[in-house]
């Protein structure tokens, strides 16, 4: 296992297990703690394996883990499906090739994409680069689009340049959620030195995604309601959707919830013309 991968497995387990109370899995409270959650013995005991070899697991030591041990740790910390999923790739079973090509687009991809016409999309990979859109998506998102090579990322630009054009509602709520997405691509992409630099980079450029960072936090893509306040438009409502195009690349489409959203994104693509 890479040292990164190690160093990301050991802030990982400790915030799993400082969140988990001993009321939670039937254990009496003891003595006063120093710490937040269960002990690393708590959790040995409970997933059945021994203190020292637990101990050197979440310290980050280069020890190899079974699925069966993970499986263990996995359940008495309660993961979900995410964080399982993440925790295994840190621990080096999860070691499906990725790609080269895995970030390319297609002419394919992008005949999809504007034949969408006026609902925003994009092909985004798992680092949150925007790779290709339509003429609705850089109407609706001019800021992002218009971002030099290494900044035209959703979660660089929602971090550091929330869109003067269109915000987006809930903004903390949303954002702490993309972050946890992204880590959980990150796992597989550890010890690659462009998503470390990334990473580095965002965590010194912006205090809010270092605070969500340090939590730890996983989960998978999904279907999402967003509401965004457009400058010209209003108040518009999209229900989005994240189709796989490849093992690293997908397809994000933003389908108006309601008559308002569908007339605005219908006026603002029939009077600006071509925005690519």
């Amino acid at each position: 296992m890479a040292e990164a991968r190690r160093t990301d497995l050991s802030a990982f387990l400790r915030s799993r297990r400082e969140r988990i109370t001993p009321d939670m899995v039937e254990l009496a409270p003891g003595p006063r703690r120093r710490t937040p959650g269960l002990r690393r013995e708590e959790v040995a005991q409970l997933a059945g394996v021994g203190v020292t070899w637990y101990t050197w697991l979440e310290q980050g030591r280069p020890i190899n883990a079974s699925t069966q041990v993970l499986d263990a740790i996995a359940r008495t910390l309660r993961l979900d499906s995410a964080e399982r999923h993440h925790l295994y790739r840190l621990a080096g079973q999860s070691a499906d090739p990725i790609p080269v090509d895995s970030g390319q687009v297609t002419p394919e991809m992008q005949q999809i994409l504007d034949r969408l016409g006026d609902m925003p999309a994009c092909v985004s990979n798992s680092r949150c680069d925007a790779l290709a859109w339509n003429d609705a998506y850089a109407l609706l998102f001019p800021e992002l689009v218009a971002a030099p090579e290494g900044e035209r990322n959703s979660l660089w630009q929602l971090c550091l340049h929330p869109s003067p054009t269109t915000r987006l509602l809930a903004r903390d709520e949303e954002l702490g959620r993309t972050v946890a997405v992204f880590r959980g691509a990150y796992s597989r992409h550890a010890d690659d030195p462009c998503w470390q630099d990334f990473v580095r980079r965002l965590s010194s450029e912006s205090a809010v995604f270092a605070r969500l960072w340090a939590r730890q936090d996983v989960a998978d893509p999904g279907p999402r309601i967003k509401g965004y306040k457009n400058a010209e438009l209003g108040v518009l409502r999209f229900s989005t959707t994240s189709l796989t195009a490849g093992p690293e690349i997908r397809l994000i489409v933003y389908t108006p919830m309601d008559d308002k959203t569908r007339a605005a994104m219908s006026k603002l693509v029939g009077s600006r013309g071509t925005a690519r």
